[in-house]
């Protein structure tokens, strides 16, 4: 009984020497040296940028400018400001203005950038995290390593980049129109999802990553969190950073550095300077002062590779990378040794093939009813508590607890059902089954998710925790926990990792992983007699947790409820409505929206651009108010040969922060020019022609407060376009007078939210 409780104590130091290793424990104050990072002297320029959401074309945004520009001065630098119109694939049109700064090198080589970008998400974002951590970790950075009066060999250009937010407007701008874009070797980019946590790094390149994974490791970041699993999902996913301009457009390699956890503060009225998790900034100094160390003197003309490298994060040795090649190898290797091991067992006598049997079993219905709990239980959590819908980033505050919830019924579950088949000596042949799921899971991933090929590493260790098993009856202890490391240390932070970057619905992967890992620690656990007593213990902690989770299920101050109210005037009817992209009303909302909305205007059918494509759900009809319409003047219709030229000017009158352009998809348009920015054609000669839905553009306002259009069309085509103008001053607007959202609730990111609407259809004979 000692032994097995000192076991228990050795797994539990493992997973949190798992975690431990992942950020720093403590931050550098005020007065390190001045050679170094300091979290401390990084947060002064933090407070400062985060007053106030400095989106693109608000008040603040000039004012951050404009003190962003006067710190890279005051560290001696000469700036400039690039400004142009560019249109993403976005959708999104705007004038981004990239704040930019060079430091010559001794060698004509290629750049290293440091990248932030500067602009708070529209329209309640302050943009503490995403992304002013970013750029005041390369400000207090660039601080600490001017201090060494050390000209490195390559350029360093710094590039705070404009309108990230709105498409990657800022980036696109700089690749494909700034001198200085051919000259980038390398980029390092720092990002963030919410407001904690560790960061993690993510490669973008259009090779293979081998010598940009070796560089890192020879950078020695002290805490690197970085793996190939990671930078595998990453690529099949819809996220995007400044970094994709760069490798889409330039062909230009480059590092993200970003953290995800507190996913609930990502692009909210949350994400201030106060709740910024400050052993997380220290991290981001700690990934950039070694790289730029190392970057800013290696051969940046050197990196490119055609072939790939696994790696993975694990503690003591930190990052471990072997390349693709292994990957069959490795896992042939694997099968070799695990048949040769039931051969050897069988003769020996230790394995038995109906206690195999049962294992196996016994360990796939484990991992079905896990992977059923994951998948059903977050649903049924949904139902109990519908106002989690409202939260889009898919993580409620207390998701952490659900993490702990699930992960224990998984492993109650687990021993409950082991208990089932549980012998004195059987515990070799139950080992048999897991190891056998873990290699069909390795070859699985060989071939469909290569980067997740680390997996085989456990295995290995299972292997040999079998040899063990099979040779002795009464295996040591402490060998066994050993053996055991690599599944908790390489595996254990996935189970957190999932859920909190992805969403509460990847419970599923939670569940499962514990299941697996539960699988290899057999070798452990198979000699606990009563691990239905573990199992009635860990159920009961995870009841626990579920209560303490079910009182903090409620919205407060500190975890406000995110909603939404927009007023929509359709001026080609002369009707209006307050009108909710919420599933759930409140108190605030209903003073609008009342007890029975309507769920069926016309409203309700239009999705605006959105991260998730959410539209609205209910609508009131409302009180004209005296918005002023806008002025549009055509002031050239003309027909010439096959072609119709046409010159428009759309004029708010009154202060809008967002104008959109739609039309049928199906029309054709031969050019077409916005305030004097000509829009590219494609390989047919046509502008427009790949679109899907009606939405040309969203012009996010910066200078030019008006649209003036010139475009050419097929003559026989008829044409009409829908206008919609918005305004992010309900809250404020006098005609209004909307109260502000009490304290327990926040604007809801993501969508069009706040806002002021005017639709108007244009109709060209």
């Amino acid at each position: 009984m000692f032994k097995k409780g000192i076991s228990i104590i050795l797994i539990l130091a493992a997973i949190y020497w798992s975690f431990s290793v992942l950020l720093p424990r403590d931050i550098s104050n005020i007065d390190a040296p001045d050679n170094t990072f300091s979290t401390q002297r990084a947060l002064i320029h933090l407070k400062e940028i985060s007053k106030h959401p400095h989106y693109v074309g608000s008040p603040d945004h000039e004012r951050v400018k404009n003190y962003l520009i006067a710190a890279l001065e005051d560290l001696g630098l000469e700036t400039q400001v690039q400004e142009g119109y560019i249109l993403t694939d976005w959708g999104t049109l705007t004038k981004p203005k990239n704040i930019l700064a060079r430091i010559k090198g001794s060698d004509n080589s290629k750049a290293l950038m440091l990248l932030s970008h500067y602009d708070s998400k529209s329209h309640a974002s302050y943009g503490a995290s995403d992304a002013g951590s970013g750029v005041v970790t390369i400000l207090e950075g660039l601080r600490a390593y001017l201090h060494e009066n050390k000209t490195p060999k390559n350029d360093l250009i710094i590039l705070f980049s404009d309108a990230e937010e709105l498409g990657l407007n800022g980036a696109s701008l700089f690749v494909n129109k700034h001198p200085w874009a051919k000259d980038v070797g390398l980029v390092l980019n720092f990002e963030a999802r919410g407001s904690g946590g560790p960061s993690y790094m993510l490669m973008e390149t259009n090779g293979g990553n081998q010598k940009l994974i070796s560089g890192f490791k020879e950078a020695h970041p002290d805490y690197p969190v970085a793996n190939s699993l990671a930078y595998s999902v990453y690529k099949k996913l819809p996220n995007d950073t400044d970094l994709t301009r760069f490798r889409e457009d330039g062909n230009i390699d480059g590092f993200n550095f970003a953290f995800i956890d507190d996913h609930f503060d990502y692009h909210t009225a949350l994400d201030t300077y106060e709740r910024l998790d400050r052993n997380t900034l220290e991290h981001q100094g700690s990934y950039l002062m070694p790289l730029l160390n190392y970057f800013s003197n290696a051969n940046l003309s050197d990196l490119k590779s055609d072939k790939d490298d696994i790696y993975f994060n694990v503690p003591l040795f930190k990052t471990v990378n072997y390349p693709f090649s292994w990957i069959i190898p490795m896992l042939v290797l694997a099968l070799i040794v695990f048949i040769a091991l039931i051969f050897y067992g069988m003769k020996k006598r230790t394995l038995n093939a109906k206690q195999i049997g049962k294992g196996t079993l016994m360990f796939l219905v484990a991992l079905i009813i896990n992977g059923l709990l994951g998948f059903f239980g977050w649903k049924f959590i949904l139902v109990i508590y519908p106002d989690y819908t409202e939260i889009l980033q898919g993580f409620t505050y207390n998701g952490h607890s659900y993490i702990w919830v699930f992960s224990l019924l998984a492993l109650g579950i687990c021993f409950w059902l082991f208990h089932k088949i549980y012998k004195p000596g059987n515990t070799a042949s139950l080992l048999v089954g897991p190891i056998s799921i873990w290699l069909l899971i390795c070859a699985l991933v060989a071939f469909f998710l290569p980067g997740a090929s680390f997996f085989i590493i456990p295995v290995f260790f299972g292997l040999i925790s079998l040899f063990v098993l099979v040779r002795q009856k009464q295996p040591n202890f402490l060998l066994m926990v050993l053996l055991a490391l690599p599944v908790l240390t390489i595996m254990t932070p996935f189970v957190q990792m999932f859920p909190v970057g992805l969403g509460l619905k990847l419970l599923l992967a939670s569940t499962v992983l514990v299941t697996l890992i539960f699988g290899l620690l057999i070798a452990i656990f198979g000699f606990y007699r009563h691990k239905n007593r573990w199992s009635y213990f860990l159920l009961f902690i995870a009841a626990i947790l579920f209560i303490s989770a079910n009182l903090q299920s409620g919205f407060n101050e500190d975890r406000p409820k995110p909603n939404s109210l927009v007023y929509y005037y359709d001026t080609d009817i002369n009707e209006a409505v307050w009108t909710t992209y919420d599933n759930i009303l409140d108190p605030w909302t209903k003073a609008y929206l009342t007890d029975k909305p309507d769920s069926n205007h016309d409203i309700t059918k239009t999705t605006f651009g959105s991260k998730y494509n959410t539209g609205f759900s209910y609508s009131k009809k409302a009180q004209i108010k005296a918005i002023r319409h806008p002025y549009i003047d055509i002031k050239r219709d003309t027909v010439i040969g096959n072609n119709r030229h046409i010159k428009m000017f759309i004029s708010p009158q009154r202060l809008v922060n967002r104008m959109d352009l739609y039309t049928d998809s199906t029309v054709t348009f031969n050019s077409f020019n916005v305030n004097g920015f000509e829009i590219e054609k494609d390989k047919n000669g046509f502008v427009f022609s790949n679109r899907t839905l009606n939405r040309l553009f969203e012009y996010y306002v910066v200078d030019d407060k008006f649209l003036e259009l010139e475009f050419t069309v097929p003559k026989a085509q008829k044409l009409s376009f829908t206008y919609y103008e918005s305004s992010f001053d309900l809250l404020s607007n006098e005609l209004f007078q909307v109260p502000e959202r009490p304290l327990n609730m926040t604007p809801k990111p993501f969508v069009l939210n706040d806002a002021i609407m005017l639709k108007k259809t244009i109709v060209l004979d």
